[in-house]
């Protein structure tokens, strides 16, 4: 945007009026813009609107509206006909944001606003806004594979629920204690999955909507760690699987001590489950710590596996990226992307010192404003 003291002379159809005396460049716009006067022939139609329209500016420019775009809606009604901007209610301000069918039928999400010089006064500009579809497209793809996803890692653990239940209220006299005993240990191992599912999609829920809520307490990173640590020996790890470091002091970290756990188990399972040798985990004040005391703490978790293949490592936080075929959901390292980012912090991945995964948060000190 340039801004100047005077108004220069304003060439119609290529530059808008802001405040401030300042002009903008319709080409500078990201989404398409068309407007037409009060007789309804285009005085406007920027770089944006050519792109998705096809239509050449020269082509557009002065012609009537409804013939530069022929809208139809999804039923093949003419659109213009339909809402009759120019001759319909004086009282309407516009028409919402809605998709409409361009020739050859490619999709277009439209949007208009009627400009008058009085509130029920005659159309002066009509101001069409276009832009493609292609994001709601991705948007509705992701959804539709969340539903997919979901749907499927439900049917197991309900089938085995079912299925064991059932079997146990219709023969529960023929099987031995041991046997009842295995049974009621698997409902209660496929129902903490189905919970640790509907978890993951409460967190997903928070996170695309940004109701993610983090609720600080102290919170000590170097025991945390060494809690999941001894939690995985007790499954049965071997304790040389693991080498905690922690380079201290730390900075007093104000956190959420659930969602750290959650991080924190997250990490530590992938590199189990998928890495190979010894996993690291390194606690350590953030670089900028000896500039400013108590900036923050940064912790790396690395494994000597085969690491992600740097082709990967772009889409390593996205939905439903799986770093191999050994079950999973796909969505707990774009959660643990989530929570590290509600806290204020980053997180990266890369290639560890003995060729594994390497996966690197930072935690800012995050104290509650009432303390400070």
């Amino acid at each position: 945007m340039t801004v100047g003291t005077s108004r220069p002379a304003q060439p119609q159809g290529t530059s808008l009026w802001g405040p401030e005396a300042s002009w903008v460049d319709p080409d500078e716009l990201p989404d398409g813009l068309v407007v037409a006067d009060e007789q309804g022939l285009v005085v406007c139609f920027n770089a944006a609107a050519v792109r998705i329209t096809t239509v050449a500016r020269a082509d557009a420019i002065g012609r009537p509206l409804e013939r530069v775009l022929p809208l139809e809606d999804l039923k093949g009604r003419r659109w213009w006909t339909l809402t009759d901007p120019y001759g319909g209610l004086a009282t309407r301000v516009g028409q919402p944001e809605r998709n409409l069918l361009l020739p050859g039928g490619r999709e277009v999400l439209v949007s208009a606003r009627y400009v008058r010089d009085a509130p029920t006064g005659p159309l002066r500009r009509l101001v069409v806004s276009l832009r493609g579809t292609e994001a709601r497209r991705r948007s509705e793809r992701s959804n539709a594979e969340l539903i997919a996803t979901v749907a499927h890692e439900l049917r197991s653990p309900l089938t085995s629920v079912k299925g064991f239940t059932a079997t146990l209220l219709a023969k529960w006299e023929r099987f031995t204690d041991d046997q009842k005993r295995l049974m009621l240990e698997t409902v209660d191992a496929d129902a903490g999955r189905v919970t640790r599912l509907i978890a993951e999609l409460l967190d997903i829920s928070r996170i695309d909507s940004g109701r993610l809520e983090v609720r600080r307490q102290p919170v000590d990173l170097g025991a945390a760690v060494r809690r999941h640590v001894d939690a995985h020996v007790a499954a049965g790890q071997a304790p040389d699987r693991f080498r905690v470091d922690v380079t201290g002091p730390l900075p007093d970290l104000w956190a959420d001590p659930d969602k750290i756990d959650q991080v924190l188990g997250n990490l530590l399972e992938n590199a189990v489950r998928h890495g190979e040798g010894t996993v690291t985990i390194d606690v350590a004040p953030s670089p900028s710590a000896g500039e400013q005391s108590g900036s923050g703490t940064v912790v790396t978790v690395s494994d000597e596996g085969p690491g992600i293949p740097e082709e990967s490592m772009g889409r390593v936080f996205t939905r439903f990226w799986r770093g191999s075929k050994r079950g999973g959901t796909g969505l707990g390292l774009y959660i643990v992307k989530g929570i590290v980012e509600a806290h204020g912090g980053t997180i990266t991945v890369g290639r560890g010192p003995g060729g594994g995964a390497e996966f690197r948060f930072t935690l800012p000190v995050g104290t509650p404003a009432h303390l400070l």
